[in-house]
C-alpha cells in the first residue's frame, strides 16, 4: 500500500506520536519535536552521510566520538556529541534489520548514542544556553525506548522471517527491548525470564 504524504515532518510527527502512545512511552513535547526534526533532516541522505577518505558514508561512531573529544572549542565538542547521538538514534531506529549482517551491533549504537546525549546534556546545562539540557537528558534516559519506537515506525508492514525472530530474541537478551519482547510474544515466542541475567556481561 502506498500512502500519500503531504509533509514529511507531519508524517514523522504523527507516526512517532502514535507509536509512543501504543508503546506507553511518554516524552516531553520539546523532545518529541527534536526527534521529529532529526528524522526529517536525516530523510535527506546528504544530511546523514558525509564525504570521507573512503567515500560517501556514515562515519564510524568511534571516529565521531574522537572528533568530538578533540574539538577545539566547547561549541564544536557539543556539535560533535549531538551528531553522534543523532546518528546513533537514527541508525539504530531505522536500520536495525541490517545489524544482523554486521559485526557492530545495535547495542553498541544504543550505548554510544545514549552516552553522547548524556554528556551533551551536562555540557549544555553548564554553558550559557542550557535550554536543550533537559531534552538531551531525556534522550539519554529514554534512548532504548526511542529506538524501539523508531523501529516500529520503520518496520510497519514488515513480515518477520525465522532469522528475524532469532535476531529479535538476541536483541531482547542484549538490550531488554520491550518492543522486541512484545513482537516475540506476537510471533509465539515467550522469552525466558532468566535468559537476560545469564547472558548479560
Amino acid at each position: 500500500m502506498v500512502v500519500t504524504v503531504h509533509s514529511l515532518r507531519e508524517f514523522f510527527r504523527d507516526s512517532l506520536r502514535e507509536t509512543l502512545a501504543r508503546q506507553h512511552v511518554e516524552v516531553g513535547g520539546e523532545t518529541e519535536q527534536y526527534v521529529v526534526n532529526m528524522l526529517t533532516l536525516f530523510a535527506r541522505s546528504e544530511a546523514l552521510f558525509e564525504t570521507t577518505p573512503d567515500g560517501v558514508r556514515i562515519k564510524p561512531l568511534v571516529v565521531m566520538l574522537g572528533e568530538a573529544l578533540e574539538a577545539r572549542s566547547p561549541q564544536e565538542r557539543c556539535a560533535g556529541l549531538q551528531r553522534l547521538g543523532d546518528v546513533s538514534l537514527f541508525v539504530a531506529g531505522f536500520f536495525a534489520q541490517g545489524f544482523a549482517r554486521k559485526l557492530i551491533d545495535i547495542d553498541y549504537h544504543i550505548a554510544m548514542g545514549g552516552r553522547a546525549y548524556g554528556t551533551l546534556s551536562d555540557a549544555v546545562r553548564q554553558s550559557g544556553r542550557p535550554a536543550l539540557g533537559p531534552v538531551f537528558g531525556e534522550l539519554a534516559a529514554k534512548f532504548q525506548l526511542l529506538v524501539d519506537a523508531l523501529n516500529e515506525v520503520s518496520e510497519s508492514g514488515y513480515q518477520h522471517s525465522d532469522q528475524d525472530i532469532l535476531r529479535l530474541y538476541e536483541l531482547w537478551i542484549r538490550t531488554g527491548s520491550r518492543r522486541a519482547e512484545r513482537l516475540l510474544s506476537k510471533l509465539g515466542v515467550a522469552p525466558a525470564a532468566g535468559a537476560r541475567t545469564s547472558f548479560q556481561h
